[in-house]
């Protein structure tokens, strides 16, 4: 079986989860900017913003982002449902994990933290991750890919 033949891999460049709509009022957004943005480096799209309704968080490129909507019927998930990011060193996956553990410290109330782990697959990775979710529906799953050979 053959697929659709492209000039380039497609990739993926947005994850859209649904909120209530107080979740995205001012205090809300600032909050979501801090975090996101202190723990990943996320920034709004201002100019997409709209009170109660929407915020985008840019992920490092403008055809990556974090599309944020309210909805009378917002998503729920189970803790574990969770979309990923991958670091390119071990350093920045230490950073961001640093980060996170720092603002679970803070506001347990509003931080899940799911302490870093690694793995090793047939001598030739060691994959690193950790999880991370903050007033969203989904956790975020951070990981780097170590090559040991």
């Amino acid at each position: 079986m053959t697929g659709p033949s492209f000039s380039q891999a497609p990739r993926l460049n947005h994850v859209a989860l649904s909120l209530p709509a107080d979740a995205l009022d001012a205090e809300g957004r600032t909050a979501l900017c801090a975090f996101y943005g202190d723990v990943f480096g996320f920034e709004e799209y201002a100019e997409l913003t709209t009170d109660r309704r929407q915020l985008v968080l840019r992920a490092h490129t403008h055809e990556q982002f974090v599309f944020l909507v309210a909805e009378e019927a917002p998503m729920s998930a189970p803790r574990m449902d969770h979309f990923g990011l991958s670091v390119a060193t071990k350093d920045d996956f230490d950073e961001v994990a640093r980060r996170a553990a720092a603002w679970a410290e803070r506001e347990p109330e509003h931080v899940d933290f799911v302490a870093p782990t690694s793995e090793e697959f047939h001598g030739a990775l060691r994959l690193h991750s950790f999880y991370v979710r903050y007033r969203l529906p989904m956790t975020v799953e951070t990981q780097h890919f170590e090559w040991l050979m």
